[in-house]
């Protein structure tokens, strides 16, 4: 775990390597998207998600829009977890009004069959290198990528769902198949947060949208191993850069997770007691979190109370506050400015 904050780290970077401040900093996950009417002025102009993702100044200007805005502390990335296997070699295409569909899905195919484009992750980094150019010292340039289960769910099914039931009935009846495509994502994301360290990130996140359906053992395999698989080689090329883990719906499996994976920090969806994880979580390491999304777009005396109770919480350990999970699209901006207001006072 990093533990070196220098006194010219912008306050979110100081955090993750173990510094605490009052207040916070504080980022939300999807921060840049479609509850802001400045991206969805961009997105009708440029076209679909992912047209938006691969041009790389749209994709900068969207990662900018909430720095500008409201000031956070952090500037996540604009783009999606499916980049990877878009990268090794699946179609990837996002419908209107629909969820992500990748083609084939491997249920019906093998990936050793998919032909690797690179040339996707590269334009991802260009993203990364002009955000950062832009980007005023006190503002932490995050990078990310999904972790290898949750992307592997998609990449089996070709979609999302509600249970994961293909791709979890696939690493029970072929765990060695299954750990050769977990092997072969793993890879492939250590280069690719790497890329998006070299262009200038300066702490990166694993999501794990998917980990809470796994059992306490199929956790440990397909989760666990493989994301401190990540983190380790991660560690060798980068050794002072931060990593978050954030694998939701973990519940008491996260107390593992963070002992096990080596990540630096631990993220918390809002599922999650506060007081339990400050409980039960290593001493010192930092947490993230775990606003409800729903207490955001409520707003008044439900979203103070709600802020209230996270910050109690962690007054003497390495916070950086966020939601539990991302910002919704009708997310009122002036609740998310309310937040902000609060965010900004010591507690």
């Amino acid at each position: 775990m990093i533990s070196n904050p220098t006194p010219t780290d912008p306050p979110l970077l100081a955090v993750l390597k173990g510094d605490r401040r009052d207040p916070p900093p504080v980022w939300l996950m999807r921060q840049a998207g479609r509850y802001l009417p400045e991206y969805r002025a961009l997105r009708a102009e440029k076209g679909g998600f992912l047209a938006l993702v691969y041009d790389s100044d749209a994709a900068a200007e969207i990662t900018l829009q909430p720095i500008r805005r409201f000031g956070m502390d952090g500037a996540i990335l604009f783009s999606d977890i499916l980049i990877v296997p878009h990268a090794i070699g699946q179609g990837l295409t996002f419908g209107p009004g629909e969820g992500p569909q990748l083609t084939p899905p491997l249920s019906d195919a093998r990936f050793d069959a998919l032909v690797a484009k690179p040339e996707y992750l590269a334009r991802i980094y260009e993203t990364v290198a002009k955000v950062k150019a832009q980007l005023g010292h006190e503002t932490t340039m995050l990078g990310f990528a999904g972790s290898p289960w949750t992307v592997a769910t998609y990449m089996v099914a070709g979609h999302g769902s509600k249970d994961q039931g293909e791709t979890r009935r696939l690493a029970y009846t072929d765990p060695q198949g299954f750990q050769a495509l977990i092997d072969k994502i793993v890879a492939v994301t250590v280069d690719y947060l790497s890329g998006q360290i070299e262009a200038g990130a300066q702490a990166v996140q694993l999501f794990d949208s998917w980990a809470g359906t796994l059992s306490p053992a199929q956790f440990e395999r397909w989760v666990i191993a493989p994301t401190a698989d990540i983190v380790g080689r991660l560690m060798v090329r980068h050794g002072d850069v931060p990593i978050i883990g954030f694998p939701k719906g973990a519940g008491a499996k996260l107390a593992a997770y963070a002992a096990e994976t080596g990540v630096d920090a631990v993220g918390l969806d809002e599922t999650i007691d506060p007081q339990w994880a400050d409980a039960m979580l290593p001493p010192g390491m930092p947490v993230q979190g775990n606003l409800d999304p729903l207490a955001l777009i409520a707003g008044g005396d439900a979203l103070v109370t709600a802020v209230n109770r996270i910050r109690a919480a962690f007054d003497t350990r390495p916070h950086v506050f966020n939601l539990g999970h991302g910002i919704l699209p009708d997310a009122p901006i002036a609740h998310v400015e309310q937040l902000m207001a609060m965010l900004r006072k010591p507690f």
